[in-house]
């Protein structure tokens, strides 16, 4: 697709390549200071205890944590630079032995931290009464707070290191297996009168093409080639969610939900409001897929439609126009956003061009070093990929805030429910304006359908995600699941929240083998973040339409800050209280709005 002109990203300001000295002097420097690191805190800790002196302990966790961001900054950076490579080239010997490499020394560091962790378990009361002086133990009192209330969910020393060390060969290697399988996996599709070799997330793209035929026949294909290869990617799945299941226990975790809400900072109440005013929407949503499915001439909205664009067709852009499209926006915003996005695309930090070897999806990485940030999308000129720009542009404006505040890495520490926060607003920031400019009906309801299926994928899809996986979770305890079992956990949970919105024949019972989302072994339950980021981010948008430009310098405030609270109290900035299903209800309500202008249209 190279008439897109699609750019791919640009990080040679960050090291001249991998087999470059400067980059070969970082790794080494790496692990100088792990090693200098790991000394220090041994002898730290073997005398320093519960029954130390308050503010002697402040000040040696102040030293640590001084060297941890030093640590971190480097790390985070060396990182980056290895995963540029590897998420666009899974051919790429070279650079997947290097991140094999570093892996190892990314090993080493979660043992000393989580040393740490279990010390400040073990110290945490005596530390309280030293965090009054100043230094950065007192900068970071949150973190501290919140590393002392986790620390009792540790194993012991030993299995800790003994955990870290066997994910290598466990979890990592699982989701390297997954992605390596998902990246490698193309299809012979005929498009555009001629047969082309299409990677999966092309043909993926294609869920949205304006033929019916090409949509069916994509689907088709798609589920024959998940098929051919759904026995390794179930030993995946079982691998990872197995050894999550025994840590969690091992830990003393109460079930598998425990830890994401603990790292989402929320609390099970506010989870309950979420997901319950999510099931009381979905007649609202499923009102939508049947006049969808009535413009295409339906009864019932097979999958390949899901995603098929409606009303006008012409909204085809190349990448400068997309690019055109979003600075405008974005600057009727914030001229900080406006600025922040136009360097982006001034510097190439967005790899959007589609090709084989190249992992699918969007993502944000932060690049410490430069204070910078990369974007990975798959454009394919639509307006859904436009909008997907806009999102993940708003990640990286998010990292611009808390680089410019001058936050610490462990201060930028942001969980998955408020790291959605500035890309739902840009997103919908971009959206609204799209809307409002519209010519005529039927280019609005082109943009309605565009930002429907969005919200519908948030909301419902994510649901189902959230039921498959809790399920796999459950029944992962007490035996092995065989890739049918996890194609009827999927589909027994999409027919659960899509209902009678979709055909019941022609759902992707496959959707499990190619978000990679269900392959962390350290990050489980990665779908309802997205729910809360969408739904806290239209409430956001709400306040930003009632105050204006006053609403900008606050938002930026919340954005550096997002690694320094809990959501409950960062959102009571705005007087938004999340433990209330009525919160949640009224975000729904705005995209309730569309739905019934949506059917509204001719």
């Amino acid at each position: 697709m190279s008439e897109l002109n699609a750019p791919r990203w640009d990080l040679s300001n960050v090291y001249p390549s991998l087999d470059s000295t400067k980059f070969q002097a970082d790794l080494e420097k790496i692990n100088q200071m792990l090693t200098k690191m790991e000394g220090e805190f041994q002898d730290k800790a073997a005398v320093l205890g519960p029954d130390s002196d308050p503010s002697a302990l402040s000040s040696v966790v102040s030293e640590i944590i001084e060297q941890t961001n030093r640590f971190y900054t480097l790390t985070g950076t060396v990182r980056a630079y290895i995963y540029s490579f590897v998420s666009t080239d899974s051919y790429n010997k070279d650079a997947l032995k290097i991140m094999s490499q570093f892996e190892q020394v990314q090993v080493r560091a979660q043992q000393l931290q989580v040393k740490f962790e279990s010390w400040l378990g073990r110290v945490g009361q005596a530390l309280e009464k030293g965090l009054n002086q100043p230094g950065a133990a007192a900068e970071h009192a949150f973190y501290l707070r919140e590393t002392i209330e986790q620390s009792k969910y540790l194993m012991s020393d030993a299995e800790e290191s003994l955990a870290a060390e066997l994910n290598l060969s466990g979890g990592n290697a699982w989701s390297k297996l997954q992605g390596t399988v998902t990246s490698q996996l193309s299809v012979d599709f005929e498009l555009d009168g001629k047969v082309q070799k299409l990677p999966m997330p092309a043909l993926i793209n294609l869920h949205a093409h304006p033929e019916e035929n090409v949509r069916r026949r994509a689907y088709e294909s798609e589920m024959k080639a998940w098929e051919s290869v759904k026995e390794p990617l179930a030993a995946a799945m079982n691998g990872i969610k197995g050894s999550v299941n025994t840590l969690n226990r091992r830990r003393g975790r109460s079930d598998a939900l425990h830890a994401p809400i603990d790292d989402a900072r929320i609390d099970r109440q506010t989870l309950d409001a979420l997901l319950g005013a999510m099931s009381d929407s979905f007649p609202m949503f499923r009102r939508y897929f049947r006049a969808k499915a009535a413009r295409l001439g339906k009864e019932k909205l097979p999958w390949w439609d899901v995603f098929a664009p409606t009303g006008a067709s012409e909204s085809q852009f190349s990448f400068s126009e997309a690019r055109d499209f979003v600075l405008k926006h974005f600057n009727a915003f914030s001229l900080d956003l406006g600025k922040m996005a136009q360097r982006a695309f001034e510097n190439n930090w967005i790899d959007a061009e589609q090709r084989v070897g190249k992992r699918g999806g969007a993502f944000c990485m932060g690049v410490p070093g430069p204070e910078e940030s990369r974007v990975l999308c798959n454009f394919d000129g639509t307006l859904d990929q436009v909008f997907t720009i806009a999102h993940e542009l708003g990640h990286a404006f998010h990292n611009h805030c808390m680089y410019r505040a001058g936050k610490t890495p462990l201060q930028r520490n942001t969980p998955m429910t408020l790291a959605e926060t500035a890309s739902i607003m840009c997103e919908t920031v971009v959206m609204n304006a799209a809307l409002e400019e519209c010519k005529n009906p039927q280019e609005e309801l082109a943009i309605l359908e565009t930002s429907l299926i969005g919200s519908s994928q948030v909301i419902v899809d994510i649901y189902s995600r959230y039921l498959f996986e809790k399920e796999v979770f459950e029944r992962r305890a007490k035996v092995e699941l065989s890739a049918d079992d996890l194609c009827d956990i999927m589909q027994r949970a999409q027919q659960a929240t899509y209902g009678d919105g979709l055909d019941e024949n022609y759902l992707h019972k496959y959707m499990w083998t190619w978000k990679p989302h269900y392959y962390n072994s350290f990050l489980s339950f990665y779908n309802f973040p997205y729910a809360f980021g969408l739904l806290f981010g239209l409430g956001l948008y709400a306040i930003y339409q009632t105050r204006g430009a006053s609403f900008v310098p606050d938002y930026m405030n919340l954005l550096a800050s997002t690694g320094e609270g809990n959501a409950a109290d960062l959102a009571a900035r705005f007087g938004i209280d999340i433990r209330s299903k009525q919160f949640w209800a009224d975000s729904l309500a705005i995209i309730g709005k569309q739905i019934e202008r949506y059917t509204q249209i001719a």
